[in-house]
């Protein structure tokens, strides 16, 4: 009776470790959650790989029931509602998958991993453990994803300690010559600590003081200039006229947050501000789920909420140059950065506004996750967020 429980109870013990350590916002510790895999392989019924999945998600994404209770300003219960409803999809699928079978698991795993990268399940396919190929094969591209899904196949396998051994060898050899994705030459992003301000004062002289920080950073060599989300608030034409005006004479490019409005709600974007004027460049694919997307209110035939642009402009082009664009959300999943590599962009801009993280290490995951990705396609990344 012992050896029924002690099996199971472990199984779970060590899933919660590899969701805690994989996702503590350190890049070189992502192949832990290749761990994960492996616990769910080994469990003997479905119910002990339903705890593992649980207990492998919720350590991975703790740091939600307090980021959200900030963002509401109220308690943790919001929270931690929202933490156990977006664990479901995870869990469930996995759940669903698992079997007793051996010989099918492999084939079971790559089927889960694959529909949690894309919508819908892939909408909370957050700490999915193939973001690990860019620390295990960076530079490898398409060919390094192949590997690390062909690696975590045979982890689930009987094949799990030679090729467990194989991959080991990859992150040691990858950790040993480590050096983490730098901006181009060209480029610079600018990081503010605003907090919840950012985006809600929209005084003139909250522009002007971000204006005066932009010419204080431009240098003769910088061309582009990449400040977080939410940055310029809501883009009206008076918002437009104070930048553009401000960067008469100089031959620099601002790419930066915010918000346009419509009558169903609003679409997150980017803009680019020159002497020459602003232009959308950029509608976020996936906003927040919960706190910005809320699609019942189409169902209810309400407006609010932000627009989901799920597979629309996966790059932008400034001059000659063609970016991914990641805001804030779209570092946590999947798909917005493998659509945009698609499209063999020159570089990744990722920006965000992580005020209400303070205290987690979400902005850290997101860091870790977008940097990896860069590392995996050989691009260059920008970070802009603001804390």
């Amino acid at each position: 009776m012992r050896r029924d429980w002690l099996r199971p109870t472990l199984l779970i013990i060590a899933s919660v470790i590899a969701g805690t350590v994989a996702w503590n916002g350190h890049v070189l510790l992502l192949p832990i959650a290749l761990g994960f895999p492996v616990l769910w392989s080994l469990a003997r019924t479905r119910s002990a790989a339903t705890l593992v999945s649980i207990g492998y998600f919720l350590a991975a994404s703790r740091g939600l029931p307090q980021g959200v209770a900030t963002f509401y300003a109220s308690d943790l219960w919001p929270g931690l509602l929202l933490w156990l409803s977006a664990s479901a999809s995870f869990v469930s699928l996995h759940a669903l998958l698992w079997t007793k079978d051996t010989g099918s698991l492999p084939y079971r795993y790559v089927q889960a991993a694959v529909l949690m990268t894309v919508p819908p399940l892939g909408i909370t396919g957050w700490a999915h453990p193939v973001t690990a190929a860019g620390v295990l094969f960076p530079g490898w591209g398409w060919w390094g994803l192949a590997a690390t899904t062909a690696g975590v196949a045979g982890l689930v396998s009987r094949l799990r300690t030679a090729v467990g051994i194989a991959l080991a060898g990859f992150w040691l050899g990858s950790a040993a010559f480590w050096t983490d994705p730098t901006p181009p030459q060209a480029w610079q992003g600018v990081n503010l600590e605003l907090g919840a301000s950012l985006g809600r004062d929209t005084s003139i002289q909250r522009h002007r003081d971000l204006i005066a920080r932009v010419k204080d950073r431009a240098a003769e060599d910088l061309r582009y200039i990449a400040l977080p989300e939410s940055t310029l608030g809501f883009w009206t034409p008076r918002i437009e006229r104070l930048w553009t005006r401000s960067l008469e004479g100089r031959d620099i490019t601002i790419l930066a947050g915010a918000a346009v409005v419509n009558a169903r709600g609003y679409d997150n974007v980017l803009i680019a501000l020159s002497a020459q004027g602003g232009q959308i460049l950029y509608r976020e694919r996936m906003p927040v789920p919960g706190s910005m997307w809320q699609p019942w209110r189409a169902l209810l035939e309400e407006s609010g909420g932000a627009r989901a642009h799920f597979f629309a402009n996966p790059i932008l082009t400034l001059g000659a140059t063609r970016v991914a664009p990641l805001i804030c959300y779209e570092q946590l999943i999947v798909w917005p950065i493998l659509q945009s590599m698609l499209s063999d962009p020159d570089l990744i801009v990722a920006v965000g506004n992580g005020w209400w993280t303070k205290g987690t290490s979400i902005v850290a995951i997101q860091r870790a996750s977008t940097a990896a990705w860069a590392k995996l396609f050989a691009k260059p990344v920008v970070f802009s967020f603001n804390t």
